[in-house]
């Protein structure tokens, strides 16, 4: 009988059978299906991988990065899988084993030794090796010769003698001697299969069969131990001095600096050092008059002694400066410059290139607003000019200039209002030459935005920490920094206040909040900051509802009285301090909320991979009564019984508890003390 489709293509049903077979023969071919063929493994699901491998997850020297994958075939056949990387500018390839851990998801570790660029990927194979053991040990049991099963096993063995080295293949060639004098007799086989020295050898060199790449190389930026852990500290160095009314100057800032170390910071953020325009300077508390005294913000960057590249005469030189980064560097700090690319009308940019800036139809140059806000003393760059490259190329030059003079750290003002574009390429090829440059975003912006920039490159970010003061936000809100897609590559950087945000809650909550704020800042997250005056416990905003500081420091000189009463520098050097003691408040990734009941009480933990460091920290996030709870801690995790007795003592006290069991009762009087920062230990 002919078929409809045989009478649609007017053939006869004896061709149609002979022409079939000859059509799926050539797919055959074609798909290159033959007896021996076998699907791929598939390898999906990669973590990290950020947006598709177009840009680079973030670790540090010496921390473990861990890759994570979907592995798997069709059957029951034995799969193997490795992790690859390399550092860019290297050809040939490392790897490590990656090891199944369920549900067909595979994890690799691999620990960068250099601050650099790495590439990573990933491999699988048919572990035909280990397949044979398995299904050797299986059958020698039930049969007394397996020569047979025996000959194939050598096979594979013989494969893996040629990649051995040393010991492993002295080991390798002694046992497969053994082998083949057995005789298949499956007692003795088994016997040798088994030995452990033999398995441990033979199976670090795998025969790689049905070899399946994952098909791109991922990027990895490795960054040095100070882009995941410090504690930094922002001051005007005109305010360094003694007077009112003479700038401070950089030799001021040297003077300050054992006080500084003394509480414990790492890096000294220095706002704009550059000259100072004077048209439409801002007066005392952002007045749009200036009085003859005003030194003007120094934001407003650019006079007719220079812009970026140039030093505010009344701080010094760029020698007194280098002077400074030098003297830090002593004290083991580093200096952390403002990187804000904008410029006061009397920049020499405005003169020498008016095509860098953004003209209005009546030819005047737009200057910064964000309205009902107006910054008459700042001109934006217009970063899409015709002109565009050679602007690119001079303020990535500045950046260039900086750290000639030993600056290894940016604080980048405002980097959401610029290209985002702008931010990679620049980034990228500073790093390039300068693996060591961190750069920290200010970005107060939109999440999507703040992530994007984090992606581009920044080593770190400001965060939303500010305004997080309730239990449940500062719960949910680490929760995504440590537990979404963002952990791979947003680093937080929890500033307890800046020169532009004084919180409600430390204006009313006097000195118990800002000792609340210190230790959440500073134990949450591996880097913190705060900004000068935190110690004193300056809160007074300029007007109610407004998170202006009064007579803020933006715009005047401010002197202060380091050892004012109801100051609280030893106990910020007291945290600090315990920071630097206890690995496991070094990193944030680390961090595990635990119950509490009380809405007011705020319970985690930080510890070691290896239980060495166990830190508990309690926070009574009231700064005006004492709050009490009942906390449960997940001991087990941290290798104690619920019958044993174990030690809380607390590092911000020296005082000592024993507990027993995973639930616990606390106090905190604000008035006495608002945190516990507890070691545990059996």
């Amino acid at each position: 009988m002919i078929k409809k489709s045989d009478r649609a293509y007017g053939v006869n049903a004896s061709t149609q059978t002979v022409e079939t077979e000859m059509v799926e023969e050539g797919m055959r071919e074609k798909r290159g299906i033959e007896k021996d063929f076998e699907v791929p493994i598939i390898i999906e699901n990669v973590t990290p991988e950020i947006d598709g491998g177009i840009f680079a997850a973030k670790s540090v020297v010496g921390d473990p990065f861990i890759v994570e994958a979907d592995i798997f075939r069709d059957g029951y056949s034995v799969i193997a899988a490795s992790l690859k990387y390399r550092k860019k500018n290297e050809e040939g390839w490392q790897e490590v084993p990656m090891k199944h851990y369920e549900n067909d998801r595979w994890r690799g570790v691999l620990i960068p030794t250099d601050n650099t660029l790495y590439l990573y990927t990933l491999e699988a194979w048919a572990d035909h090796l280990t397949s044979w053991f398995r299904f050797m040990e299986k059958k020698c049991p039930a049969n007394s010769n397996v020569s047979g099963d025996l000959a194939e096993g050598l096979q594979l063995i013989e494969k893996a003698e040629t990649q051995a080295k040393g010991k492993d293949l002295k080991k390798i060639s002694h046992f497969k001697n053994l082998l083949e004098l057995s005789d298949g007799g499956s007692d003795e086989v088994l016997r040798i299969i088994q030995n452990e020295d033999f398995r441990e050898a033979v199976l670090k060199y795998p025969v790689k069969d049905k070899l399946s790449s994952y098909g791109k190389e991922l990027p990895l930026f490795v960054d040095r131990k100070r882009a995941e852990f410090g504690a930094w500290y922002e001051m005007f160095p005109r305010s360094q001095g003694k007077s009112k009314s003479k700038s401070g100057t950089f030799k001021d800032c040297i003077r300050r600096l054992p006080d500084i170390k003394k509480m414990g910071f790492d890096v000294i953020y220095l706002p704009p050092i550059h000259p100072i325009g004077t048209t439409f300077r801002k007066g005392k508390n952002n007045s749009l008059e200036a009085d003859k005294d005003s030194p003007g913000s120094p934001w407003a960057i650019g006079n007719k002694e220079g812009g970026h590249k140039a030093v505010h005469p009344e701080l010094g030189t760029l020698e007194d400066f280098e002077d400074f980064v030098q003297a830090a560097r002593e004290y083991e700090m580093e200096i952390a410059l403002d990187l804000a690319y904008q410029c006061s009308p009397d920049h020499p940019y405005v003169k020498e290139h008016p095509e860098w800036f953004y003209r209005l139809p009546d030819g005047t140059i737009r200057y910064a607003e964000n309205p009902p806000k107006k910054y008459q003393d700042i001109y934006p760059i217009d970063f899409y000019s015709e002109d565009h490259e050679a602007l690119w190329e001079e303020l990535r030059s500045i950046v260039f200039f900086w750290i000639a003079k030993g600056v290894r750290i940016f604080r980048v003002d405002n980097p959401h209002t610029k290209p985002l574009r702008f931010w990679k390429w620049l980034i990228d090829t500073v790093q390039e030459k300068y693996p060591d440059v961190l750069f920290l975003a200010e970005a107060f912006t939109r999440p999507k935005v703040m992530k994007y920039l984090a992606k581009a490159g920044f080593s770190q970010s400001y965060t939303y920490f500010t305004w997080r003061n309730q239990k449940w936000d500062l719960r949910q809100y680490l929760q995504e920094l440590t537990m979404t897609e963002i952990r791979h590559y947003f680093r937080p950087n929890f500033f307890a206040n800046t020169p532009d945000i004084l919180h409600e809650y430390l204006q009313k909550g006097g000195r118990p909040a800002f000792k609340v704020r210190l230790v959440l800042a500073a134990t949450l997250s591996g880097n913190y900051g705060i900004y000068s005056g935190y110690e004193l416990c300056e809160n007074k905003p300029i007007k109610e509802g407004s998170e202006e500081y009064l007579n803020s420091e933006k715009y005047e000189i401010r002197v202060r009285d380091w050892n004012q009463p109801g100051n609280i520098i030893d106990y910020i050097a007291r945290i600090n301090r315990i920071r630097a003691e206890n690995p496991a408040l070094q990193k944030h990734l680390n961090l595990e909320f635990f119950q509490s009941e009380n809405e007011q009480i705020l319970c985690y933990g930080k510890k070691t991979p290896d239980n060495s460091n166990v830190i508990v920290v309690v926070v009574n996030l009231d700064p005006f009564r004492p709050r009490e709870d009942l906390v449960a801690l997940p001991i087990w995790k941290f290798g104690i019984e619920e019958w044993q007795t174990y030690q809380a003592k607390d590092l911000i006290t020296g005082d000592k508890y024993y507990w027993k069991g995973s639930h616990n009762y606390i106090r905190l009087d604000p008035e006495v003390e608002p945190a516990h920062i507890l070691s545990l230990k059996k």
